[in-house]
């Protein structure tokens, strides 16, 4: 599969490193030779010096015979006139990363005049990732799969918690609530548990279940059930709008703190249920004036990792019960969770995540099934994958403890008819199931792939 990259910042970068190491054949465009030169010595691929929006570029780019092509340049306006020339000139597929919210709103009426096969927002990616967590507090990300039937958690173990020093298959037998353990994280080691596993304090356990599974699952360990009600954002930027305005849709109480007075003013035609704090959000005092200590959450969102860090921090020490803090930087946000903050989040990780299961989906084939869904889990060490199953084969009508499947892979649960299945060894896959599987490998592209040869 041939793909084109116009723009090699923070996403086009990210996309471009992890689809190199599978083995897709990749050719980056930028105007910067010096960022170009430093990508190639780290990655196998192709380098073209010059402005994406430029047909003779992109024809040295060889964009006419490109499967896809993905423009994630600085502009919105510079990515849309690049898909819509990639396309003219013969590419199959084009993506195009739209940031400004109003783009975005009207990308319904472009998008057939673009020939965009897809549309990223990555603040309104991130912001999803945000609300999906402060849903369930209690976990430090979350993901969903089979059209969102099904949310994939991660969760820690603190030393007050009830799971500590239990076997999975204890747990299982005490609380009988359908939710699967896919996957554990013990200090730098990842691996897939089976009944055996006892967990510790300090892991992190990935789960997966239903909406309604994992509320009760919560509300057994003694978790607080009450939801988050009232949310304090650090920042005004897009991320900060899209976020108030999914809180706002479900009743939660939010507070914006921004310094850039003019951002404020519109921040408060748009958002009319939100409270607009003109001001630092890096002073404390300000902070503690503005109600921290009786926040159920922060959010911090400037533009800034280190100062998210630091509030961050802050609000930790002033015991907020949930803290979401943005940050870009990966070696950073390796850092942060090391001091105890627990659900970091990037809005460039967001869109290549997007973008990554877009691409695995469209790769053609003759598999009998195909990726529907992609995560990165524990920083990138685990996939969980969503597929679907096309036609018959080896694997299907077979109860499951019949499938000899190899070490480090778990079928997390299966989607059939609208109704979600965590399964046991009796359970069978068909043909049109949705199937959720975790793994440790990495470039699986086919469910075949998890069985024993």
């Amino acid at each position: 599969m041939k793909i084109v990259i116009i723009g090699d910042g923070k996403v086009g970068h990210k996309l471009t490193a992890q689809l190199s190491e599978e083995d897709y054949d990749i050719v980056l465009i930028d105007q910067n030779e010096g960022r170009l030169k430093e990508a190639l010595n780290r990655m196998d691929i192709f380098c073209i010096t010059g402005d994406g929006a430029n047909a003779e570029v992109q024809k040295e780019a060889d964009v006419p015979h490109a499967d896809l092509v993905i423009a994630c340049a600085s502009t919105d306006e510079l990515n849309m006139l690049s898909c819509l020339l990639a396309k003219r000139l013969g590419a199959k597929h084009t993506i195009a990363r739209v940031r400004n919210p109003i783009y975005y709103k009207q990308i319904g009426l472009l998008k057939e005049d673009l020939h965009l096969s897809m549309a990223v927002n990555p603040e309104l990616a991130v912001s999803h990732e945000i609300a999906r967590v402060l849903l369930f507090p209690d976990t430090s990300k979350v993901e969903t799969f089979v059209k969102g039937r099904v949310e994939l958690v991660e969760f820690p173990i603190r030393a007050e918690s009830r799971l500590k020093d239990l076997s999975l298959a204890e747990i299982y037998r005490r609380y009988q609530i359908k939710i699967l353990v896919c996957a554990v994280k013990r200090g730098n080691d990842v691996f897939i548990p089976d009944g055996e596993t006892v967990l510790r304090e300090g892991d992190k356990i990935h789960m997966a279940a239903t909406h309604k599974e994992l509320e009760s699952f919560f509300n057994a360990l003694g978790k607080r059930s009450g939801k988050v009600k009232n949310v304090l954002i650090c920042g005004g930027g897009s991320v900060s709008y899209y976020l108030a305005s999914q809180l706002g849709s479900d009743r939660m109480n939010v507070k914006i703190i921004e310094k850039d007075y003019n951002k404020c003013e519109k921040l408060c035609e748009m958002l009319p249920d939100a409270t607009i704090i003109h001001g630092d959000a890096t002073n404390h005092d300000l902070l503690i004036e503005e109600g921290i200590e009786h926040a159920d959450a922060l959010v911090a969102l400037t533009g800034m990792d280190e100062e998210n860090i630091i509030m961050a921090l802050f609000a930790k020490t002033k015991n907020v019960p949930k803290i979401v803090a943005k940050v870009n930087e990966d070696s950073r946000a390796q850092m942060v969770e090391g001091l105890g903050i627990d659900s970091i989040v990037s809005a460039k990780s967001a869109t290549a995540d997007v973008i990554l299961s877009y691409v695995r989906a469209r790769r053609k084939s003759l598999k009998s099934a195909n990726v529907e869904a992609l995560y990165r889990l524990v920083n990138g060490k685990v996939e969980a994958l969503e597929f679907i199953i096309r036609k018959e084969c080896e694997y299907t009508n077979i109860p499951l403890k019949d499938l000899k499947t190899k070490k480090n892979y778990l079928i997390a649960c299966i989607g059939r008819k609208g109704k979600i299945r965590i399964p046991n060894g009796e359970d069978h896959i068909e043909v049109g199931d949705s199937v959720v599987i975790v793994t440790t490998e990495r470039g699986v592209n086919d469910l075949k792939d998890m069985l024993e040869k």
